[in-house]
């Protein structure tokens, strides 16, 4: 696992390189940086990590760290500074601009109560970090488990998963809690399934009894009918091994991807489905999804139904998106005990494999 970084808070202590090109990694992606600059970062700790000390002092006495595989100016002079005994200008002007600080107002109460997170993604499917560095993230931040939801097979954009590759990550998930053992981390095995066009998940059974959470979205043909819609929705609700209904709406109001209206489905019926079938409705904390729509998630509310707080993080640093979702989620009156993310594992664990 990699190196935890030095106390985030302790902006004037020296800090070593791999934890400082973390650190700036993980401000850049919390508050939605550059996605070439932090790939930079992410990159340049990865050379540290293989690369040994005392060959990083000599090259940085000598020169020459930018010769070493995806090390620039600007990492080399992170790496020169921290193996200096300082705290890295840029890691401080980072720190200093409020890169650190909260990332919205009002939730800080519900956060508080957040074990978990039961959408994410790795560079096994669209994200862009190893599953590794998700876990040492979420441990960092005080999570007591991460599921691990590449998308499915279906969903070729994204890169998922066929069935041979989800049997080998099933394998490093055991192998990463092996190695956890005891340290009150557990990294869940999970998915992010494709609903198909018939509302059946894109994923053969068996191999879907095999996981632990099982997170079902639409990412297709977002502007059907309503009634076509409703049942390919309700068709997933309805499948036993569905437990969270992932970003209901599809729609995105924000960010680089432009703006996406929210699917028109009959919600009640879809709310009504999920709460007669134990399936949590996702409060997905991503600014550009911010979904469902607030007047959704009081529907869901007044329906009875469960919800998951996730973060549907493709960067570590988007872990800290559960801010977002849980000041929504306090605004709008959802009570803790509602929140299945809040609940200690076992509870979790245990919902999630008994659905009627």
């Amino acid at each position: 696992m990699p190196a935890e970084p030095a106390d985030p808070s302790q902006t004037d202590q020296p800090i070593e390189p791999i934890d400082a090109l973390r650190r700036i990694a993980f401000l850049m992606e919390r508050t939605r940086g550059q996605t070439r600059r932090i790939e930079a970062f992410r990159k340049a700790a990865a050379t540290v990590v293989r690369t040994g000390r005392d060959e990083l002092a000599r090259r940085a006495e000598a020169g020459t760290l930018t010769e070493l595989p995806a090390i620039g100016k600007s990492t080399a002079t992170v790496i020169t500074q921290a193996l200096a005994g300082r705290r890295p200008d840029y890691l401080l002007d980072l720190e200093r601009s409020g890169a650190a600080g909260p990332l919205v107002d009002g939730g800080e109460r519900l956060a508080a109560r957040l074990r978990g997170d039961l959408h994410s993604h790795s560079n096994w499917s669209d994200g862009g970090s190893p599953i590794e560095e998700m876990v040492a993230t979420a441990m960092e931040l005080g999570r007591e488990y991460l599921a691990l939801t590449d998308h499915s097979r279906g969903l070729r954009v994204a890169n998922g998963l066929s069935e041979e590759r989800l049997v080998r990550q099933l394998g490093v998930v055991d192998a990463i809690n092996g190695h956890l053992q005891g340290q009150g981390f557990t990294l869940l095995r999970g998915i992010e399934v494709d609903i198909l066009d018939d509302g059946s998940l894109d994923q053969e059974p068996e191999l879907l009894e095999r996981l632990d959470v099982v997170v079902a979205s639409v990412h297709s043909k977002l502007r059907s009918p309503a009634d076509v819609m409703t049942a390919r929705m309700l068709g997933a609700v309805r499948n036993p091994r569905t437990n969270v209904l992932g970003h209901c709406t599809g729609r995105l109001v924000e960010g680089g991807r432009g703006t996406r209206p929210p699917s028109s489905f009959d919600a009640r019926a879809v709310f009504e489905a999920c709460a007669e079938h134990d399936v949590a409705v996702e409060i997905n904390s991503r600014p550009e999804r911010c979904d469902p729509p607030d007047e959704l998630i009081t529907l869901a509310l007044e329906t009875g139904c469960l919800f998951s707080i996730d973060t549907d993080s493709h960067a570590p640093g988007q872990l800290d998106f559960l801010a977002y979702g849980a000041a929504r989620a306090q605004r709008l009156g959802v009570p803790a005990e509602r929140i299945v993310t809040t609940w200690e594992r076992d509870r979790l664990l245990e919902w999630a494999a008994q659905r009627p």
